[in-house]
């Protein structure tokens, strides 16, 4: 089996042979510890790319072996359900890797910081909020990833107003970054004595967390820090010392604050971090621009675009206007089951741009 991308086993075993041969050199552990950290993740990314192939291959050739057994055994019945289990295992793999062909950007693969701000609508609005911060969570566990609350200011009465957490797992930025955007709620209000039906809107922005070695720099003079009392639940220490930092980036205006730990210096480091982040993200969005000038390119896709509709009444129904998926299940989506939206969005995503490459190659063959 040959193919280029994911499947090009070849090419990936070379390089691997190539990165095995270079760590095993003494002198290389000599090298800026970013560079090592850069060499030993990627030779784990290309271990785990051939071993995810090699497993494919072993589950392909099992099957044809079984089916031959069934071809020729008079118990078909007992080949046919193991046959049928194990396509199902192995469909769902393929599944996974085509999912994962579609993350082109090399930042797909990075945690994701992720920010909820509620809308208008004071308490109906954090509510909201607070309901997609859990839906979030929700959606991570089911993936085996982790999250980690940094900053979360309540909301008067009830809820959230803001909160910003990290996800740390493998393509988490890649899958989340679909969620950028505006989400509407439509239900009978819990906190409306009448039990009116009310139309809450909370926004949702997601940017990489940057490795340590992106060349982004900060420079003292341009930023303000200041610290003060962590608010919401927390121990003694936690409401009592000001040790919640907030940065603000004076040329750009970014703010950004952490509360999450005890110790400011740790609250200060996460807050650069995320700040660095941000900036690399504006980087990357002056960029995008610039392209789209230049091809005369609008998205349709923005900050401040109602992305997915969340409705309780007068029927229920999550539909994504992005791309017309929709399901009546909304209990389940609200307990993190979110992947037919993404899956959907990336595979628009991924026809969208093979269709402007074509397009770019055509005119320029023209030219």
């Amino acid at each position: 089996m040959r193919c280029g991308g994911f499947f090009d086993i070849e090419r990936k075993k070379m390089e691997l042979a190539e990165l095995r041969e270079k760590i095993e050199n003494p002198s290389f552990w000599n090298n800026n510890p970013s560079e090592v950290q850069s060499v030993t993740k990627r030779l784990s990314e290309l271990n785990s790319a051939i071993e995810l192939y090699e497993s494919i291959k072993r589950q392909y050739e099992d099957i044809k072996i079984l089916y031959n057994l069934m071809d020729s055994e008079e118990d078909k019945r007992t080949y046919f359900d193991e046959i049928i289990s194990d396509l199902e295992k192995l469909k769902k793999e393929i599944t996974n890797v085509e999912l994962g062909i579609k993350f082109s950007d090399p930042l797909d693969k990075n945690n994701a910081i992720v920010s909820l701000h509620a809308g208008a609508g004071g308490t109906e609005a954090c509510d909201w909020c607070e309901i997609l911060l859990r839906m979030y969570k929700r959606w991570a566990e089911s993936k085996k990833y982790t999250t980690e609350i940094v900053d979360i200011l309540p909301g008067e009465e009830a809820g959230i107003k803001s909160v910003t957490f990290l996800v740390r797992g493998e393509y988490a930025y890649g899958h989340l970054k679909c969620e950028v955007g505006v989400h509407r709620l439509v239900r009978i209000s819990p906190f409306d004595a009448n039990k009116r039906r009310h139309t809450s809107f909370a926004s949702c922005d997601v940017i990489p967390e940057v490795e340590e070695d992106i060349n982004i720099e900060i420079k003292e003079e341009d930023i303000r820090i200041d610290t003060y009392r962590a608010s919401g639940h927390g121990g003694q220490h936690v409401n009592k010392t000001d040790s919640a930092v907030r940065i603000t980036h004076i040329p750009t205006g970014i703010v950004v604050q952490c509360q999450n730990e005890r110790s400011q210096y740790k609250n200060k480091v996460t807050a650069l971090k995320i700040l660095k982040s941000r900036l690399y993200q504006l980087e990357l969005q002056k960029r995008k621009e610039m392209l789209e000038k230049q091809h005369k390119e609008k998205t349709s896709i923005g900050w401040g675009h109602q992305i997915r509709s969340y409705i309780f009444m007068p029927y229920r129904l999550v539909k994504d206007h992005r791309t017309g998926v929709e399901t009546t299940d909304v209990t389940s989506v609200l307990n993190g089951d979110i992947d037919i939206f993404i899956e959907k969005y990336l595979e628009k995503v991924s026809l969208s741009n093979k269709d402007k490459e074509q397009k770019r190659g055509n005119g320029e063959k023209n030219g």
